[in-house]
């Protein structure tokens, strides 16, 4: 049995016959907690009251399109997202990687590569870390269980991408990540290019871990390498 077949998918298309299919696809390999919406008000409903665990988008949308519901997805869930869709081009690739979205496919696909991306951006999500609970960076804490920034009375919830990169680079505390194997992390083998989008993933994670983002003393740049997170191993906290 797929070990993420209970995951909740949320399959957003509005050609019936490919919404069917990518069901069928899913089903073959176990996942049966699917919902599906033709639309994008469809879909924010679901995702209110069903949060899905990762969602598949189609660009083209009959009430607007899929990089607005991503969008306005954010408002209500960090789940990770693939767009699966018809267009093609560059400008439109950049842009729904730029707005956050795990993975980008293009129309026609094959089924066994969609499988292989949802588990391995599952796998990437959702695997807990070990002996990872709790960690002091400056006056705030990270909790690995939540996926979460706390300080004070407030709290910041990490995206998917963003808890990736400091569970990374976590695991390798005080010594320096490359910016592949950061990319590996978030993307998977066909990282190549993705390199402007870490460097967005890494401004946003630092606006939530930094005092002052503009000058980090946790979260640091390794110029030409890539980048490492300094800790103060006193402070770390693995309760």
């Amino acid at each position: 049995m797929n070990e993420y077949s209970g995951y909740r998918i949320l399959i957003v298309e509005d050609e019936r016959d490919i919404s069917k299919l990518i069901e069928e696809i899913l089903r073959s390999e176990g996942f049966y907690n699917i919902f599906s919406a033709q639309c994008c008000a469809e879909a924010l409903n679901i995702i209110k009251t069903q949060p899905p665990s990762l969602c598949i988008l189609d660009v083209m949308l009959p009430d607007g399109d899929g990089f607005f519901l991503l969008e306005r997805l954010r408002e209500y869930s960090q789940a990770p997202v693939i767009f699966l869709t018809a267009r093609g081009e560059a400008a439109d690739r950049l842009r729904g990687l730029g707005l956050g979205a795990d993975d980008y496919m293009v129309k026609p696909f094959l089924a066994a590569e969609l499988i292989l991306r949802i588990n391995a951006i599952l796998r990437r999500t959702y695997s807990k870390p070990e002996k990872m609970q709790r960690l002091k960076l400056s006056d705030r804490y990270i909790d690995f269980e939540t996926a979460s920034v706390v300080m004070k009375n407030k709290e910041k919830s990490l995206t998917a991408k963003e808890y990736i990169l400091l569970k990374k680079l976590y695991e390798n505390k005080n010594k320096i990540v490359t910016n592949d194997a950061l990319c590996m992390a978030l993307w998977g083998g066909g990282y190549y290019g993705y390199e402007n989008n870490l460097m967005v993933h890494i401004r946003h994670l630092r606006e939530k871990i930094e005092k002052d983002p503009s000058s980090p003393i946790h979260l640091i740049t390794a110029k030409g390498l890539g980048y490492k997170l300094v800790t103060n191993d006193k402070g770390d906290k693995n309760e």
